[in-house]
């Protein structure tokens, strides 16, 4: 310590300075040791919501859509102490600027340029004046936005008469519109529908939304417009719906969907039921699709409507009414393949409290069958089943017998026992992938497909009665169908409803099918 003191300057205005630096120094210090434990708090917050997510209660499980905002405010609050570390210290801002640029990617090259030149005030140079010439420059990429820009299409349709011969008139014929009368073009109600059924935007925030663009255009009115656009494309995903059930297997599955009662002033419930195909997995050539119903129930009377006179496998959960139509199609080509996903997430849900070794045994059982599985994705049907046959099969052999033996060592009324019951009374149907190279482990292409109609589901609380709910199945299956071959959904319906209002011919329609549209617009730009 003496030493120390030794070396201390005796100047009182210097030890001042030093004083104020070091003050400084522990200011600067103390306030970053508390935005520090202030970030290890909004983490420990998050981590404990990640634990509820996965191990709580059902009642107290968070929705995934709201554990994403509770990170999104925690990546904001890291931001915002980047953004004042950046002001406090420059040196540090430089060196964190190179590392996001470096990390940063390309911008699609698709997308316009606009150049800005940025020239140096004086060019002459600084030493001798003399004009100074260019030697190299700097270029940096920065992504920018146009905000959405309505306009008005405004058509003129010249009148011409003769002269000499009288009432001899000559007039282009007016263009054919989606509602006759009405304001908008074709692009625009494509906008209002890709912003209902593909972002989850109800009318009523649309409505909005407009309004804040000085547009007064009342959520009745958009309604009106999507019901006009809904009629206008109902024949395209009938055949989309057809074109689906000639598939050789197909994955279905059903979700419940609030439909409101005007009779009883209340909602009911109301199903749809998703029927999708994806090859893709196994290099099959018919591209993929998924297409919606709605059905007032979930009975097998409905399962029986929804796929009359369909023959091929159908790979769903172990509903009843799947199991009905199977019956009741006994020797007729129909083939039911369970899936493995839902059997996982029962062994699951006793597996999470802990203390569970038999469903985490099982669950360890099934996690081998998806390596192997995930090795063999994207080869062809033939391939898949020789691979399933050699590897697979003798460990879903194994497994069964060793089901078998813990049924017998826990017991009858327990729900371990329960979940190994459901799965060796759907052996059959869990085991048919093992002969069928098409066939998937799970359903997992069709839950995806439901999940969008989950969040407009949150969106919209409820459809308004039976009709609308058969509208939102029409369009979410042309939007969703999009997604999956890679369409941009606003350019497809604007073009289409432009099609189909200038009367399509019907034996062309299946030229408006998703992937059919696709390669058209792709050959046009080549043609081009």
């Amino acid at each position: 310590m003496s030493d120390r003191l030794d070396q201390l300057p005796t100047d009182i205005a210097v030890l001042q300075a030093l004083l104020v630096a070091a003050r400084a120094e522990r200011d600067a210090a103390v306030a970053e040791r508390d935005e520090v434990m202030a970030q290890n708090r909004r983490l420990e917050r998050l981590l404990a919501q990640l634990r509820r997510l996965q191990f709580g209660r059902r009642s107290e499980k968070l929705d995934p859509e709201q554990l994403a905002l509770s990170l999104e405010d925690l990546e904001q609050a890291i931001a915002g102490s980047e953004a004042d570390a950046d002001r406090r210290d420059p040196q540090g801002a430089r060196e964190r600027a190179e590392r996001r640029r470096a990390g940063r990617g390309v911008l699609p090259r698709h997308l316009p340029r606009v150049h800005v030149t940025i020239e140096p005030e004086d060019t002459a140079c600084p030493c001798c004046r003399s004009p100074m010439h260019a030697i190299g420059e700097e270029t940096a990429e920065r992504l920018d936005v146009i905000p959405a820009q309505f306009r008005v299409i405004v058509t003129h349709r010249p009148k011409y008469a003769c002269r000499a011969c009288e009432g001899a008139v000559v007039q282009a014929p007016a263009p054919e519109r989606l509602i006759k009368g009405g304001l908008p073009t074709e692009a625009m109600v494509a906008s209002v529908l890709v912003g209902k059924y593909a972002w989850h935007l109800p009318l009523y925030r649309q409505a909005q939304m407009l309004a804040a663009q000085g547009l007064s255009i009342k959520r009745s009115v958009l309604a009106f417009w999507v019901g006009y656009a809904a009629a206008e494309l109902k024949p395209v995903w009938l055949r989309l719906r057809e074109l689906i059930l000639t598939s050789g297997k197909i994955v279905v599955d059903e979700t419940v969907v609030p439909v409101l009662d005007p009779g009883r002033g209340r909602a009911k419930k109301g199903y749809f039921w998703a029927i999708a195909r994806d090859d893709r997995p196994w290099g099959g050539a018919d591209p993929p699709a998924i297409a919606y119903s709605y059905a007032p129930g979930r009975g097998s009377v409905h399962v029986l409507k929804l796929l009359d006179g369909y023959r091929g496998i159908v790979q769903c959960d172990g509903y009843a009414a799947y199991k009905s139509l199977a019956a009741k199609a006994a020797g007729q080509g129909i083939a039911l393949a369970f899936c493995w996903a839902h059997l996982r997430r029962h062994f699951f849900d006793i597996a999470k409290d802990g203390d569970a070794p038999i469903a985490s045994e099982a669950l360890e059982r099934i996690a081998a069958l998806y390596a192997i599985e995930k090795t063999i994705r994207g080869l062809s049907a033939d391939e898949r089943r020789a691979v399933r046959q050699a590897r697979i099969k003798p460990l879903v052999v194994a497994l069964k017998a060793w089901l078998e033996h813990q049924l017998t060592r826990v017991s009858a009324k327990s729900t371990i026992a329960d979940e190994i019951r459901y799965g060796l009374n759907h052996w059959d149907g869990l085991t048919r992938f093992l002969d069928d190279g098409r066939i998937e482990l799970d359903t997992n292409i069709v839950e995806r497909g439901i999940r969008p109609v989950i969040l407009n589901r949150k969106n919209a609380l409820f459809a308004g009665h039976d009709e609308g709910a058969e509208n939102w199945a029409c369009i979410a299956s042309l939007i969703e169908t999009c997604k999956l071959n890679g369409v941009d959904p606003q350019a497809y319906l604007a073009d289409v409803l432009t099609k189909l209002v200038n009367l399509w011919p019907a034996d062309r329609i299946d030229d408006l099918m998703p992937w059919a549209w696709a390669v058209a617009q792709h050959q046009d730009k080549l043609a081009a």
